[in-house]
């Protein structure tokens, strides 16, 4: 239990960012998930025309620091040499 009217104040901030970044993390899970079935499908053109967004959100996500900015740029790399 926060004792300062300080820490109580960054309680409820921290409860705020902590639903930021879930929702980020969510956002970036649900995208690799999306790209992965693109390119299980074998449709290439579709891989092609998603993968844009797909780079975006990743970038996105890593700039926010909810994920690492290097295990970003890994995972757009791998799947840009499937693609």
């Amino acid at each position: 239990m926060p004792n300062t009217k300080s820490a109580v104040r960054r309680v409820r901030r921290v409860k705020k960012q902590a639903q930021v970044n879930r929702i980020r993390r969510s956002k970036y899970k649900s995208a690799i998930k999306k790209m992965e079935l693109i390119i299980k499908s074998k449709d290439k053109a579709k891989a092609k025309k998603y993968f844009s967004e797909f780079q975006s959100i990743l970038m996105q996500v890593a700039k926010s620091g909810v994920v690492n900015k290097k295990t970003a740029a890994r995972k757009i790399s791998r799947i840009s040499k499937k693609i």
